[in-house]
């Protein structure tokens, strides 16, 4: 009688051994001490909206390209940046955020504060009364910005109007319909464009998709202008060969374009 109770003879109730976690990581997540240097969220926030060249993005930020280029290779180490050469000029790169992979590293970074701040799954591709009107330009209006048309409407249900054209319109390239009717998307029957067809119109957002229509990219006043650098998957073999770079295309073209709709979807909301 008085002897002393060790600890470990205590009996928890049950629910109290269940509940135990184990204590979380003090340290924050690499992604925010990446992301969270000043110059590399400026490169960051850049590239977010539109791919750029190195010399784009130092006259943009106003440093020097030595640190822009050592600060884009940290963020290319990280896989958050990656780089291809331009194929308008191929002494030039051009350089785009993963913005998937953005926003998958900034959710595991709220979770790993609060699993309150986990990232709820799916988001809206666009608000309900979203309007906003977007051309889609590449050379021959074959397959690229035709892709990225079909996408966008495919993708808003026909809620955002969508259109497409070329500098040098050829024809709707037929791995361009293959690789579309693939993801329940029609493309069929569709014609090549110029854009001359379009200069009177008024557009919210034009997105060129190619290096070498940026070059010769008409002035669409009042549009928002955003490029992607996307190789053409039509270059270096026939139809059967050339069909695995019409998907990497598809498959680039549908990730970039729900972050774009909410980029013009919050422009709509700040100028009302």
């Amino acid at each position: 009688m008085g002897g002393a109770i060790h600890p470990s003879s205590l009996m928890y109730p049950a629910w109290v051994t269940r509940t135990r976690q184990p204590k979380p990581a003090t340290e924050p997540p690499a992604f925010l001490a990446l992301a969270g240097h000043p110059l590399r969220w400026r490169l960051l926030r850049e590239l977010a909206e539109s791919d750029r060249r190195v010399w784009e993005l130092t006259a943009r930020l106003g440093e020097p390209q030595s640190l822009v280029s050592y600060h884009l290779g940290l963020l290319r180490t990280a896989q958050l940046v990656s780089a291809r050469p331009s194929s308008a000029d191929r002494r030039d790169s051009y350089y785009s955020a993963d913005l998937t992979r953005c926003g998958e590293l900034l959710g595991a970074a709220g979770a790993a504060l609060h699993p309150a701040l986990r990232p709820l799954p799916g988001r809206p591709v666009a608000p309900a009364d979203f309007s906003g009107r977007v051309l889609f330009l590449c050379t021959g209006n074959s397959a690229r910005s035709q892709i990225a048309e079909g996408w966008l409407q495919y993708l808003t249900d026909g809620r955002v109007p969508a259109f497409s054209a070329g500098s040098q319109p050829t024809r709707l390239h037929p791995n361009a319909v293959r690789v579309m009717r693939a993801h329940g998307v029609d493309l069929t029957g569709r014609r090549a464009k110029h854009f001359d067809e379009f200069l009177d119109q008024r557009f919210d957002c034009v997105v060129t998709v190619c290096d070498r229509v940026r070059e010769v990219c008409p002035e669409f006043p009042g549009a928002r202008t955003i490029h992607w650098s996307i190789p053409d998957p039509a270059e270096g073999g026939d139809d059967a060969t050339t069909y695995p770079a019409f998907e990497r295309t598809a498959a680039d073209l549908a990730a970039r374009i729900p972050f774009l709709v909410q980029l013009l979807a919050h422009d709509l909301v700040e100028v009302n």
